[in-house]
């Protein structure tokens, strides 16, 4: 037999040891999701008290694998973050006719300033602004430094061919964006109508309970809501019939708007924020050299509900969360279980379970901007997101075009038989905690199995895991760590371009609106709009805006939070260029932006 040095059959075992599957129990995966899913962590809501029992949870998890913290920390990396609304205690609105109760009458929404308006009053329809449908409730009227009156959801809405989006409602319709309407035509406050007119799918005529809207911290403007019958007898004083005039809007797409000439309104807003103390939890096996593996997964979840909940009327109820993301966190815990049992690798290999991502990737966006250890040893991040529920074979792998050799190292390594992998997103984006990595210029992997009827609602529960499935995605997951913890060449980060829309075409021809190119941060600055990155080959990177900038001005408009820069773009077409300041420093700089259509 050929004589073989013991260097060389030490390389030789372990190249064949590194493409070993690994095994890795259902049960135990299971038993994990089980807990964290469990009445018990009631939806483990960021800021709340089962978080933090979540938490050490996980630590105690590592700690019984013998899984160390990083060197000079502890195993719970803490971070301060706004979490939630309030009211506070002084809030008011009075017309000349009368004060409306507090809940039984009117409900500030929870993103709206704090402060005091009084002002006359006028009525803007739905509130909307559709330059796309040629339709606009601002249309010759002046609302500079009025309280505007609006409706809920949106004209035509019961009619299939409406020019809106049929029955579906468009995004004209959320309530931050009518906010935005509002205050970019100069409003001070908006008062929304909570309609339970019969052709806006009927409901008993009520408000909607304080926090259950999306939207910014801050929306720069007064906003509560009142019943349909508080509004019937204001119109009804002025001599005119809300349902009357909510039918002719649907007739022709006309606006009816006019200021009520008999009321005057005074509000007075409290809205309070509360800052908590919330942990992401991290372990480290070392290996070998510096350098290091990431292997992350978010554990917070809704808790009971709130504004992202899918199923609004349960809001209050526990949404478990089991596939988002105690799949993923459990995933973290038993890939920490099997490494702690392997010889020592080359690269180091760090567990991450963030807090906040469901609140916009605050914690792995904490860690990145404070890393435990180097982000430039990281060799690369692997994310796991939504794994427990794999349907058809089907697995997602985003990111491969992140590093100069995750695709080529993703092809090599056999997935189980059963599993068809879904290659087509390279750039390493998206909403899940590997882009807080992406942006760091860190090469990604994103493990996901798709989304699902139960999604951010009270019905994703342990039950529905495919235990054996998610195990057997573990396992190939620890194939590919095992290989970067272990390869010679480690993967070089890279940026994807934005990919050229195709000779010949234009606005007329497809796409999905106007492209501008920045990747927000959704930790917001106090004013405007911070860029976590700006993607190669993009309007915004051709006018030479950079990460970390922050646009404060967009087309003459100011720009005070995300969704103020979403409702000034989408005002835009494809061949637009637009001014636009931003903040870089303590400069202020202008560029122009030719704006491109979204693909």
């Amino acid at each position: 037999m050929r004589r073989f040095t013991i260097a060389a059959l030490a390389g030789f075992a372990c190249v064949l040891w590194a493409q070993a599957p690994a095994t890795i129990s259902p049960d135990a995966y299971l038993a994990h999701v089980k807990y964290l899913a469990s009445p018990e962590l009631k939806g483990r809501a960021t800021g709340s008290p089962e978080l933090e029992t979540a938490a050490g949870y996980i630590a105690s998890q590592f700690q019984s694998f013998g899984v160390k913290p990083v060197p000079g920390s502890t195993y719970e990396q803490a971070f301060t973050t706004t979490v939630g609304a309030r009211m506070g205690s002084t809030n008011r609105l009075e017309t000349n006719t009368g004060a409306l109760p507090l809940g039984e009458g009117f409900i500030p929404f929870s993103f709206s300033s704090s402060g005091r308006v009084s002002a006359p009053v006028v009525f803007v329809g739905y509130g909307i602004t559709a330059n796309e449908y040629h339709y606009d409730d601002y249309g010759g009227v002046d609302v500079k430094d009025k309280i505007v009156l609006l409706i809920r959801h949106e004209p035509q809405e019961a009619d299939e061919k409406s020019v809106f989006q049929g029955k579906e409602l468009t995004q004209h319709s959320t309530f931050a964006i009518k906010a935005v309407n509002a205050k970019m035509h100069g409003a001070r406050a908006v008062i929304l109508v909570n309609d339970a007119y019969p052709h806006h799918m009927p409901e008993e005529d009520r408000i909607e309970p304080f926090g259950q809207a999306t939207g910014p911290t801050d929306a720069g403007v007064l906003f509560v809501q009142v019943k349909e019958s508080t509004a019937e007898a204001w119109f009804k004083s002025e001599g005119r019939d809300l349902h009357e005039i909510l039918n002719d809007i649907d007739k022709d797409l006309k606006p009816r708007s006019f200021p009520l000439t008999k009321l005057t309104v005074s509000m007075t807003l409290d809205i309070q924020h509360d800052l908590k103390t919330v942990h992401n939890v991290a372990a480290y096996i070392p290996g070998k050299t510096s350098e290091y593996v990431i292997i992350g997964a978010h554990y917070d979840h809704l808790g009971l509900g709130d504004e992202h909940s899918l199923a609004p009327s349960q809001v209050g109820t526990i949404h478990p969360g089991a596939d988002d993301n105690a799949s993923g966190t459990a995933g973290v815990i038993e890939l920490a279980r099997w490494f702690s049992r392997q010889p020592q690798q080359q690269r180091g290999i760090l567990f991450m379970t963030f807090a906040g991502e469901e609140l916009g990737l605050l914690g792995s966006n904490y860690y990145t901007g404070h890393p435990l250890l180097p982000l430039e040893n990281a060799a690369t991040m692997l994310n796991m997101d939504m794994i427990g529920r794999i349907r058809g074979g089907k697995v997602y792998v985003n990111g491969t075009g992140t590093g100069s050799t995750l695709d080529k190292l993703v092809e090599s390594i056999k997935p189980p038989a059963e599993f068809k992998l879904d290659l087509s997103e390279a750039t390493g984006y998206g909403g899940s905690d590997h882009m807080s990595f992406t942006v760091k210029q860190v090469p990604v992997l994103f493990f996901f199995s798709g989304l699902h009827g139960d999604y951010h609602k009270p019905s994703d529960t342990w039950d529905k895991i495919d235990a054996s499935d998610a195990a057997k995605l573990l396992g190939y997951v620890a194939q590919i760590a095992t290989r970067l913890a272990n390869d010679s060449e480690r993967p070089k980060f890279q940026r994807v371009t934005e990919p050229k829309a195709p000779s010949g075409s234009s606005s007329s021809s497809g796409g999905y609106g106007p492209n501008f190119g920045s990747i927000p941060d959704f930790d917001e600055p106090p004013k405007g709009v911070r860029f976590a990155d700006v993607r190669d080959g993009t309007p915004a990177a051709k006018a030479g805006l950079k990460a970390g900038d922050i646009l404060i001005e967009f087309d003459g408009k100011d720009i005070g939070n995300l969704y103020d820069f979403t409702y000034a773009l989408q005002a835009h077409k494809p061949g637009d260029l637009v001014l636009v300041k931003v903040l870089r420093g303590s400069q202020t700089i202008e560029a122009k932006v030719l704006l491109t259509e979204r693909r």
